[in-house]
């Protein structure tokens, strides 16, 4: 891989390889953008086959950060690390410690957090060896369990969604089809219930089916059911890439709009529902309730802040179509025109980030 080359021609910053022989530590850390803000991201660890492969994920996920934090609104840059290892097997106390100092010397130009494979304990051990970490145990001022905020998020961009698709955000006697039961589509659905929607699920664990059932007087569907049913709403809650070419011409629904993470396949996809008139929610736009949630840690966690600005998703999402209207492009290109345009305006009176002693991190205690 000509790393040089790639992080050129995609304006990256900075890559940090990190290596401690006594606990096996193997990351690199990325930091794509710091224009507005310290990068923040999570650490992933996995089993990758190769270096090259574990490079290119952390290229990938660190400037889908960017994206991410700029379109939400934050004070934030994008980075992300990855770390090369089993993380069933090769987990150790050294590891996350030996990390936490590499953490430390970038002087808080990268915040990390959890990702795929990392947990709150590991967090835990980083935060004894540096402050800039975040989803941490509660009693160090974690925002706990960022599920139900995530699916608030998502509710309040569906809701500005459907303002453009039926010219009211009222989702009352809405019909949607949610696909995936878990922990935040659960209370997406919750929501959606309460506003008087009726809603179509679908997931794996039939326990989860059944649950909504039960509470929300869903209707039950097969999986692959989920995409041709008559509905108003589809809401794609569990896997990444559902919208593709076996599912794109099913979908019924005027609004396609979810809180799963990669839901195009291929950007022709994104085309595709524009052409065909179908009001796409950006996922990278709707689902960053977490992130939001999670930044708020940054100034000492208060719940009703976080919330707060988790309801300008709505605005952002409002955006996004206005973006979409003014430059006739499909949504997904619009979300990443909104995030270009914000980094480009503050990139004209402010360069990198640096610490400094104002900086909201001074004022967290360990």
């Amino acid at each position: 891989m000509e790393i040089f080359k790639y992080m050129e021609t995609y304006d990256y910053e900075q890559m940090v390889i990190c290596q401690d022989k006594q606990s096996g530590l193997k990351a690199i850390i990325c930091i794509h953008d710091t224009t507005l803000g310290p990068a923040l991201g999570g650490t992933r660890m996995w089993t990758y086959e190769t270096e090259d492969a574990a490079i290119e994920d952390a290229l990938r996920l660190a400037r889908g950060m960017t994206y991410k934090n700029a379109a939400a609104g934050l004070n934030l840059g994008g980075g992300k690390t990855v770390i090369i290892g089993d993380p069933k097997k090769d987990k150790n106390e050294e590891m996350f410690r030996a990390f936490g100092r590499y953490i430390q010397g970038l002087n808080g130009r990268y915040i990390t957090a959890e990702d795929v494979g990392t947990t709150v304990e590991d967090m835990d051990l980083i935060y004894q060896e540096t402050p800039f970490v975040t989803g941490v145990s509660p009693a160090f001022g974690s925002s706990g369990n960022p599920s139900p905020v995530t699916a608030y998020g998502v509710y309040r961009g569906m809701k500005a969604a459907a303002m453009e698709a039926f010219g009211t955000d009222s989702l009352e006697g809405k019909v949607i089809a949610v696909q995936g039961v878990g922990h935040v589509a659960y209370t997406l659905c919750k929501h959606l219930h309460e506003e008087g929607a009726s809603l179509i699920v679908t997931d794996i664990n039939k326990e989860a089916v059944q649950r909504a059932v039960e509470d929300f007087g869903a209707k039950a569907v097969e999986i692959d059911e989920i995409y041709s049913v008559d509905c108003d709403i589809f809401a794609p809650c569990a896997l990444g890439a559902i919208i593709n070419d076996d599912t794109i011409s099913k979908i019924k629904a005027k609004v396609v709009a979810g809180a799963a993470n990669n839901q195009l396949k291929e950007t022709r996809h994104g085309d595709a529902l524009h052409e065909m008139g179908i009001v796409y929610a950006p996922d990278y736009v709707i689902n960053a309730g977490g992130v939001i949630n999670v930044a708020d840690e940054l100034n000492g966690y208060n719940r009703d802040r976080a919330l707060k600005k988790v309801e300008t998703i709505y605005d952002n999402i409002a955006s996004v179509i206005e973006i979409s209207k003014r430059d006739n492009i499909p949504t997904y290109l619009a979300a990443d025109r909104l995030a270009e345009e914000r980094i480009e305006r503050m990139r004209k009176s402010r360069s990198q980030f640096l610490l400094n002693e104002r900086h909201i991190l001074s004022n967290r205690t360990r």
